[in-house]
């Protein structure tokens, strides 16, 4: 729902806006407590601590379904990470939504990588027993200092053994680190693929950001930037399951144009619009 913050538009509007643009299903953020902007309906974010059939009442509404939960939270925070993610799970089962998204985000200055990595151990930990709960995905966002490459994600997927979480793959992200080729990335964790924010990113900010960056809030309408939408597809089409790709830009007339050109790409791949 990025697509409408910059029209400072509220949860309820953004969702009757994207059903008029022929979505079928939307990626709420989330957030824990009550934040300023999306109180007075100046930001989309739902707040976790309203009835969770609120959401659903309003996405009903309009004839909308929950694919996911933006539940980003910092994996090497856990003070605030488990409490955050967890709540995010459960939210999203009570929306039918089947996953959860997240990254690692910023690492502190005074933890080194085996602690950072201990430390998400942990979050993940607790994450995946909820999830084992609630049967809902957790996935992992190429977005930060280690997920910048497909081995870095894959270690942080692989500190807990679980079959709830996996990979969202972030096609705008992956391009932005610049440290490897974004189809050799995605290659490498196909199969662990449950989820993708279909971003794509412009030639100005490719110019301006690639290799100084680990990720971008928002890219450019979907067909009219970088990404090798036809390779991507080649990439997936063998993969044996369904996945859900949730368009991410930032201005509304960028999400119709990204919907026509998704829809005209992929074609027969598509099950559900």
């Amino acid at each position: 729902m990025e697509y409408c913050r910059s029209a400072d538009m509220s949860f309820e509007s953004g969702v009757k806006l994207a059903a008029e643009l022929g979505y079928k299903y939307i990626e709420p953020m989330v957030h824990t407590g009550w934040e300023l902007l999306s109180e007075v309906d100046y930001f989309h974010s739902f707040s976790m601590e309203e009835d969770t059939l609120l959401m659903k009442e309003i996405c009903d509404k309009y004839g909308i379904k929950v694919s996911s939960i933006s539940g980003h939270s910092p994996l090497m925070k856990p003070e605030a990470a488990v409490t955050r993610l967890t709540r995010a799970i459960i939210f999203a089962d009570a929306v039918n939504a089947k996953f959860v998204n997240t990254d690692e985000m910023v690492k502190p200055d005074w933890m080194d990588d085996d602690f950072a990595h201990q430390v998400m151990k942990y979050t993940l930990t607790k994450a995946a027993l909820v999830a084992n709960r609630h049967q809902i995905n957790v996935c992992i966002e190429p977005h930060g200092i280690y997920t910048k490459t497909a081995e870095g994600l894959m270690r942080i997927v692989s500190l807990v053994d679980s079959p709830w979480i996996g990979v969202n793959w972030d096609t705008g992200n992956s391009y932005l680190a610049g440290i490897e080729d974004p189809y050799d990335g995605l290659n490498a964790v196909k199969d662990k693929i449950l989820h993708i924010h279909a971003k794509d990113i412009s030639m100005e900010q490719s110019d301006e950001q690639r290799g100084s960056v680990t990720g971008t809030p928002v890219g450019c309408a979907c067909g009219e930037g970088v990404v090798n939408w036809d390779k991507v597809i080649e990439i997936l089409e063998p993969v044996n399951k369904d996945i859900f790709l949730s368009v991410e830009c930032g201005k509304i007339d960028e999400a119709e144009r990204s919907i026509a050109f998704l829809r005209k790409t992929l074609g027969p791949l598509l099950i559900n619009d």
